[in-house]
């Protein structure tokens, strides 16, 4: 396929790269979360009576706190001012939980002050939804069903749309979980040593959205290699 023959294409270590780093990613967090997750804090207070704290300290009284089906399905909505908290978090008064709660409190703080990054990725959605739906397509009608090569190169550039989301997407994630780990400590609702606790949690977290970017990178070269290989022989 391609030039490479069509059992073998060497691109496709790129995307096997990316499969690994993502299931790692997927394995630390998930451990994590469970290590901590047996861990009560010290005042007992559950994800959802945390996050409401947080949400009242920084005047988001309007913001409500909802009840989500699955594990670790937590997100703050800013077009609706929800905050949904998971399975696993919205009654749980584990150190996990009240990490992760706080961790989208910090979302919902960023909307408030309008934070750059945050309002940019939401400007993005739409963009990135179209890319990581119509962008492989493009370039394998253009490339491997032996289209135009114009298409592949629109595929290309529709892709990258979903690349850029990941990309922005790691200091938005990043900037809530600093604002977490302060709140919790300073708010007192997690002593300084769980604060500890819940910065592990919450950074193996962020590692599922570095090889989420990793992997969208990965890929976008990928596609990159292929279109230009094409062009090459033609």
């Amino acid at each position: 396929m391609l030039g490479y023959g069509y059992y073998f294409d060497p691109t496709y270590i790129l995307v096997i790269i990316g499969a690994v780093l993502s299931i790692w990613a997927s394995s630390r967090v998930n451990s994590t979360f469970n290590k901590y997750a047996k861990v009560r804090s010290m005042t007992g207070m559950t994800g959802a009576e945390a996050a409401r704290r947080i949400l009242d300290y920084n005047g988001l009284s309007n913001v409500r706190i909802e009840h989500v089906s699955g594990n670790l399905t937590d997100h703050y909505d800013p077009s609706s001012k929800v905050l949904r908290l998971s399975d696993a978090t919205f009654a749980s008064g584990s150190v996990a939980a009240v990490g992760v709660a706080a961790h989208e409190c910090g979302h919902a703080v960023q909307d408030k002050e309008s934070y750059g990054p945050l309002k940019l990725r939401s400007a993005l959605v739409p963009a990135a939804n179209i890319g990581s739906r119509l962008g492989l397509p493009m370039v394998v009608l253009g490339i491997v069903l032996g289209l135009t090569e114009s298409l592949a190169m629109i595929g290309v550039w529709v892709f990258s749309l979903a690349v850029l989301f990941q990309v922005v997407t790691l200091p938005v994630e990043f900037d809530a979980s600093g604002r977490a780990l302060k709140m919790l400590e300073g708010y007192r609702i997690l002593s300084p040593e769980e604060t500890g606790q819940c910065k592990k949690v919450l950074s193996a977290a962020a590692l599922t959205y570095v090889a989420a970017a990793a992997s969208s990178i990965l890929q976008l070269l990928r596609l990159v290699l292929l279109t230009r290989g094409r062009s090459d022989r033609d």
